[in-house]
């Protein structure tokens, strides 16, 4: 007597493990801090009380205050608002850009192709941080201006994503029978190029997210993103850099938001990637 096999969804499969769901009820969390700050933060993000200054976690103040007597818990709810608003854009603008050039230059291919493609090895070759630090400084200080560096300097790899799923479909029977029937490139690439590019490009994105967090606030850490009084998880822990020794809640607070938000990112990434596995 035979036994018939249960069969699984793959997204319960992959989601359903314990590290990638820890990992995505704490980027919901995050989510929902950033949406709720108004209603969750007991302080107003940039309300100063000089008689608590660096005072650590009580009651009062359950994550301490910083040099100006403002409540840290407050501004790290606040702070989730331009941190994921950061890293999103980053990856908006990188994934919109090298969609559309990676697809392209994949179905074209030929001379249109290496041109593009070499001209996106340029700006791999070129290191990103460095570059990122030169354009945010010549744009001027702000967060726009660093999410704009950064995004532009993150399209060369979502235009490899794309390219190198748009070649493996070039020359699929569908592409052909539709270039048969009189299909531009312009219908090709809306109808069977970019749905089809869209899985990989998904993936490489939750996956970039967590680097998109990183680096913007390492450029609000040194002083070129997230301005004053902002609060902003980067600058936070720049600001409190030089009151470590005396205020360990200022800086490792923020600092456990940022890594937690980003290895959970990476985690929802694995999940995934093993969703939309071609091979499964």
């Amino acid at each position: 007597m035979s036994v018939a096999k249960i069969s699984t969804s793959p997204w319960r499969e992959a989601f359903g493990r314990p590290l990638p769901m820890i990992a995505t009820i704490i980027l919901g969390c995050v989510f929902l801090m950033a949406l709720l700050a108004p209603l969750l933060a007991p302080y107003p993000p940039n309300a100063i009380d000089l008689d608590a200054m660096l005072a650590s976690p009580s009651l009062s103040h359950p994550a301490g205050t910083d040099e100006l007597g403002r409540d840290i818990l407050s501004r790290l709810l606040w702070g989730a608002r331009p941190s994921l608003f950061a890293a999103l854009a980053i990856v908006g603008i990188g994934a919109s850009a090298g969609l559309i050039i990676g697809a392209f230059s994949g179905l074209k291919a030929g001379m249109v192709d290496g041109l593009i493609m070499r001209g996106m090895d340029v700006m791999l070759a070129l290191p990103g941080l460095v570059m990122a630090l030169a354009l945010t400084a010549a744009l001027g200080p702000s967060l726009v201006n660093a999410v704009i560096a950064l995004g532009v300097l993150s399209i060369p790899a979502y235009t490899r994503v794309a390219r190198g799923a748009a070649l493996s479909l070039r020359n699929r029977d569908y592409v052909d029978a539709a270039r048969v029937l009189g299909a531009g490139d312009a219908y090709i690439l809306r109808r069977h190029v970019l749905p089809n590019v869209l899985p990989p490009l998904a993936v490489f994105m939750s996956f970039h997210l967590g680097g998109a967090i990183l680096a913007s606030s390492a450029l609000s850490f040194i002083g070129l993103g997230a301005q004053p009084p902002t609060a902003e998880w980067g600058a936070m822990i720049g600001a409190g850099r030089d009151f470590f020794l005396i205020a360990w809640w200022y800086v490792t607070i923020p600092g456990i938001a940022i890594l937690l938000t980003a290895l959970s990112t990476n985690f929802v990434g694995d999940a995934l990637r093993d969703v939309l596995d071609p091979r499964r």
